[in-house]
């Protein structure tokens, strides 16, 4: 079965589709093509969106579903009028919060940022350029200074990960690749021993790795199956030298690998009030 999805808002549409996107991860069935629609913020952008929808509808068979953040009525109006199933996430929720809190809502577009704390909207950015800064271990001597410290060979998914660990919990993330030096010696630098208390290894089944690769470098010895299959047995060697937690990010998401960093981290600070961890949903 195959769908067609617009995320549709007033504002940049992350609120759309984030909800949505939770939503349709419960259909792995169905495949949906996703059209990301900011800033439908007057009536005739809601009129040409209605027009991109019947040719949806007509192309798949079957009229598309619209996730929206919408809160200008005639707008709403437009959009509901189209062929589409559509879902306005407000509605489902903000109103009977509203009359849980006894006040009304406020309606303005865009509000989604406004709730965090501007100290924690700074904390988020400088965590960012941290992650940026100290990427693939090229400064190590930064890794006191960081939050978390994750370790793995090549393409594990070290990068994204410290990457959503800033964007979204505000923490300064680095990562160390492990290398044919590493390898070669069976370890890796005591810096790492110095830092197990943050540090975790990341793996990945040999062939979803051969195949992350391949994509990278075609029909090259970086990306052969046997290569894969080496780096990953020495690197579970290492780890567990090292006795660090090891993530497998195979099947899981960053969101999922990120979760999981965070409870450690969290269980780990508990009581010590060191660590701050923001959880905004940037």
């Amino acid at each position: 079965m195959r769908r067609t999805v617009f995320f549709v808002s007033e504002s940049t549409g992350i609120t759309a589709e984030t909800l949505g996107h939770s939503l349709l991860s419960q259909f792995d069935t169905v495949e949906f093509e996703q059209v990301y629609m900011p800033y439908i913020n007057t009536e005739l952008r809601a009129q040409a969106l209605t027009q991109r929808m019947q040719e949806a509808a007509e192309r798949d068979g079957v009229r598309p579903i619209v996730f929206a953040t919408m809160l200008d009525d005639g707008i709403r109006a437009i959009l509901k009028g189209g062929n589409c199933f559509y879902i306005e996430l407000f509605e489902v929720f903000v109103e009977p919060l509203a009359r849980e809190l006894g006040v009304p809502p406020s309606l303005k577009a865009g509000r989604s940022h406004a709730i965090t704390k501007p100290s924690y909207y700074t904390k988020r950015i400088e965590a960012i350029n941290f992650a940026m800064s100290n990427d693939d271990g090229v400064r190590p001597e930064n890794f006191h200074r960081a939050d978390v410290i994750l370790t793995g060979v090549s393409r594990s998914g070290k990068t994204p990960t410290c990457l959503y660990l800033a964007m979204h919990y505000g923490l300064r993330a680095a990562n160390y690749p492990l290398t044919e030096e590493d390898f070669e010696r069976g370890d890796v630098p005591q810096l790492l021993y110095d830092c197990r208390h943050k540090l975790f290894a990341l793996t990945i089944d040999p062939q979803r790795l051969q195949l992350i690769r391949e994509e990278r470098r075609p029909g090259s010895p970086y990306a052969s199956l046997k290569r894969c299959q080496d780096e990953i047995r020495l690197a579970h060697q290492i780890y567990r030298r090292l006795q660090v937690p090891v993530l497998n990010t195979t099947s899981q998401s960053i969101e999922e690998i990120s979760s999981q960093v965070v409870k450690a981290l969290k269980e780990n600070q508990e009581g010590q009030g060191a660590l701050t961890i923001v959880e905004t949903g940037f």
